[in-house]
């Protein structure tokens, strides 16, 4: 089972077995690794107000070893069975879509990049575009971002009261987390790591372009995490 971002169950099925494969997403999770055996979380638990952890059988169904894992995970913040794993694998995709390579591109904390408005406005034509990939491939999105993924696609699509809308919410939402949180491939970067961003955000322009779609913003984004690299 891999916590990792991305979509990871098949590249591990393919070594192990699909019988063996199960997924989990870390949905909110808000971590950083300033050091090695030292976590800083930059926002409180999610408990009853928003479930951390997904975990669930790639098809679908509720078993006993999926229940497990959600109990071990759930010593480390709420967590639930899912039976909609590649829903929530793709909806948590399109949130990393949209912060994580602008983290890495620019070197700016989640909070920096929020107040900065040309940075939010190209954050939601990404995510748009990830939501429709993932629509096109029948996937069943989860909220992204405490938003319905339909308001978040219709705001990168120009919609002016639902660019509002996600405005709104994730003001409210940056009022509960750290301005100095850094997205996980910013992090990668300052460390002179490896990026995740042929897996995010160039994954979904490869996946647009099995359904007809093209995905500019992302592939814009790609190129330059790359160059930077």
């Amino acid at each position: 089972m891999s916590l990792q971002n991305c979509m990871n169950e098949e590249t591990i099925a393919g070594i192990v077995g699909w019988g063996k494969t199960l997924g989990c997403i870390a949905s909110s999770i808000t971590v950083n690794l300033p050091e090695p055996g030292h976590i800083h979380r930059g926002a409180g638990k999610g408990g009853a107000a928003h479930t951390v952890f997904r975990a669930g059988e790639v098809h679908g169904r509720i078993t006993q070893r999926a229940e497990e894992i959600c109990r071990l995970v759930g010593y480390a913040d709420s967590a639930k069975v899912t039976g909609n794993l590649w829903g929530e694998r793709w909806s948590k995709l399109v949130a990393n879509a949209m912060g994580n390579g602008l983290s890495a591109c620019t070197g700016l904390p989640s909070g920096e990049m929020l107040q900065n408005e040309p940075i939010r406005r190209f954050s939601t034509p990404l995510g748009s575009e990830a939501i429709r990939v993932g629509q096109a491939h029948g996937y069943q999105l989860e909220e992204i971002l405490h938003l319905p993924p339909e308001t978040i696609a219709r705001a990168g699509e120009g919609d002016e009261a639902a660019m509002r809308v996600c405005d709104e919410q994730r003001f409210k939402d940056g009022k509960h987390t750290s301005s100095e949180q850094c997205p996980s491939m910013g992090q990668d970067m300052q460390k002179g790591r490896r990026t995740e961003i042929e897996f995010l955000n160039g994954f979904v322009v490869r996946e647009g372009e099995k359904v007809g779609l093209s995905c500019t913003a992302n592939a814009v984004l790609t190129d330059i995490v790359k160059r930077g690299t």
